[in-house]
């Protein structure tokens, strides 16, 4: 299963730098990121080539993160591509605790990073609709 780290940052100059200082330094690639702020502090959410290695390193340099499981869908870059997907989480009655989308090739594919309560069954029910999602070395080749 592909995996995001979640990375809490203080809101001040400098932090985010620090994280892609560190992720440079040890040849880890940024495949997709966001950022949200929280006032005093922010997360930064990222989806990495080696999540693993940057787990380790990120935690040994004193940042506090969490490494979480996320399904990376494959969807259609079109309007309605998006719809399709967030009704078929509906209808299956599951919450999406956290989202992210970003485009492959324009007008052809995007990919959605989800985090929700239990991937494994999502995962039965998106495949079933015909959608496919990405396992993790698939995600961090891209």
């Amino acid at each position: 299963m592909a995996k995001q780290l979640n990375i809490f940052l203080e809101n001040k100059p400098g932090r985010l730098k620090a994280v892609t200082e560190l992720l440079y330094q040890n040849k880890i690639n940024i495949r997709a990121l966001s950022l949200q702020d929280r006032q005093d502090f922010g997360v930064l959410k990222i989806v990495v080539d080696k999540p693993e290695e940057a787990h380790i390193a990120l935690t040994q340099k004193g940042f506090a993160c969490a490494l979480k499981d996320i399904l990376a869908i494959l969807m259609d870059d079109k309007p309605g591509g998006l719809h399709k997907i967030t009704s078929l989480f509906v209808d299956n009655k599951i919450n999406i605790q956290d989202a992210y989308a970003f485009v492959i090739e324009s007008k052809k594919q995007a990919v959605l990073c989800v985090e929700v309560k239990d991937p494994k069954a999502i995962k039965v029910i998106i495949k079933k609709e015909g959608y496919k999602i990405l396992e993790d070395e698939q995600l961090y080749e891209l």
